[in-house]
């Protein structure tokens, strides 16, 4: 220790000294300059004591020599004395820093990250690590074989059947967001299948979706719709608007309806043809306010009369419309026809977003060329989808979704995740 130096004011390191210069160039300028003064001040001393006190030449070169380095630093508290440069940087205590970084990850958030997720996000598929023992058993005949006969050993996992099955129920399952959405099905020419066609995509709609699909028969001329469900009540579209006030809520409602096995709810037309045409525009739009309460999305089977009331109430509220043609030649000039007069009167968004459905059991249709009608409603509307010839909807009775033929399920299907496509995913309500 130097004389006149104060215990506590040194500064004692076994390192070289080349390496007590460097420690000192990398120290701030306001600490750098002191701890140069002090070395050129105070000399540093080379030897090291031994134990009588003098010199010992063997240890020097066997140690290195002690480097006593005074640095004078102002008498301010350290808790005071502000950080620069370097030690700013070291010293930044644990909680700032994580405030800060939490700041920083809120601004992003808000800036330039996505929306938060929604519970339904956190999903099994997601979620869960695909292994022996998460992955389910496969669906196919073959892939099921496959995992029984090797005692679950060997999973190949779904079909091309059924991976194909479940996408189209990805699509068909499309949430909304922002009330119920009005999908009319219509077209000039009866006896093209208009109500087959509707009670199809309702079927097909409320088999993959979790949500309420009801199907209103809004022809003011006797429409057939409740007739391809079992009837489970007597009431018609009559009954919603007398007992409209009354309807306090979904049980209410659902007693006038009725439904089948894939949940979808239909609403029949009046009986009497005393009263079918005085079911006019502000009665469907009672009948319509009431569904939107309760259904995620309404299909309206539409009468003939395409200038009626109803018809102009049911395209006010359309989000998306299906056309249905025939297989003939007249049945599709008619078809064709609807979307000349909807596009005259302002539904041209409604025309390009159309999907048309061509009915190819109707008579004619092994004499035209199919491929004719399709290419020339390409050139108006979104999509078009063939319908098979199945012998349960020849007969014009109930129709057994389940017993369809598999190439009827899947038109039905097609045309379901078509529409579904074509619907505004979010608007207000």
């Amino acid at each position: 220790m130097s004389p006149g130096t104060v215990p506590g004011d040194e500064y004692n390191s076994e390192l070289p000294p080349h390496t007590i210069q460097n420690l000192a160039a990398a120290l701030p300028g306001n600490l750098n300059g002191r701890a140069d003064a002090s070395l050129s001040a105070r000399p540093v001393t080379g030897t090291r004591p031994g134990r009588s006190g003098g010199p010992r030449a063997a240890d020097s070169a066997a140690h290195p020599a002690t480097h006593t380095v005074e640095i004078s630093t102002p008498g301010v508290a350290r808790a005071a004395r502000p950080a620069t440069g370097v030690v700013a940087a070291l010293s930044v205590p644990a909680a700032d820093s994580s405030a800060a970084t939490h700041s920083r990850r809120e601004r992003l958030r808000t800036e330039n990250g996505p929306a938060p997720e929604s519970a339904s996000m956190l999903t099994s598929d997601r979620l869960l690590a695909v292994n022996r023992k998460t992955k389910p058993p496969p669906h196919g005949t073959w892939n099921s074989f496959v995992y029984a006969a090797t005692l679950h050993l060997v999973n190949l996992g779904d079909s091309a059947k059924v991976r194909a099955h479940n996408a189209m129920d990805e699509r068909i399952r499309r949430e909304f967001e922002g009330g119920t959405r009005f999908v009319p099905i219509l077209t000039r020419k009866g006896g093209v299948g208009k109500t087959t066609v509707t009670a199809l995509l309702g079927m097909a709609l409320a088999d993959a979706r979790e949500d309420r699909i009801i199907a209103v028969d809004a022809n003011p001329d006797r429409g057939t719709l409740s007739e391809r469900v079992s009837k489970q009540t007597r009431s018609t579209v009559r009954d919603v608007v007398s007992k409209a006030a009354s309807i306090g809520g979904f049980t209410d409602f659902s007693a006038l309806v009725s439904r089948d096995a894939t949940r979808l709810d239909i609403l029949a037309s009046d009986t009497d043809p005393l009263l079918s045409e005085a079911f006019d525009e502000n009665d469907y739009n009672v009948v319509a306010d009431l569904a939107a309460r309760y259904y995620s999305i309404m299909l309206t089977d539409c009468g003939t009369g395409i200038v009626h009331s109803v018809m102009r109430a049911t395209l006010q509220r359309a989000d998306s419309i299906v056309i249905v043609s025939g297989g003939s030649v007249d049945e599709a000039r008619l078809a064709s026809e609807t979307l000349t007069w909807l596009e005259a009167n302002g539904y041209g968004d409604l025309v390009r977003n159309a999907i048309v459905a061509l009915n190819t059991a109707t008579q004619g249709t092994n004499l035209v060329k199919l491929e004719e009608i399709e290419s020339h409603f390409r050139s108006r509307v979104r999509e078009i989808v063939r319908i098979p010839y199945d012998p349960q909807l020849a007969a014009g009775s109930v129709i057994s979704y389940n017993d369809l033929k598999p190439i009827t399920q899947l038109a039905a299907r097609t045309l379901a995740a078509l529409v579904v496509e074509g619907l505004p995913a979010d608007r207000a309500v």
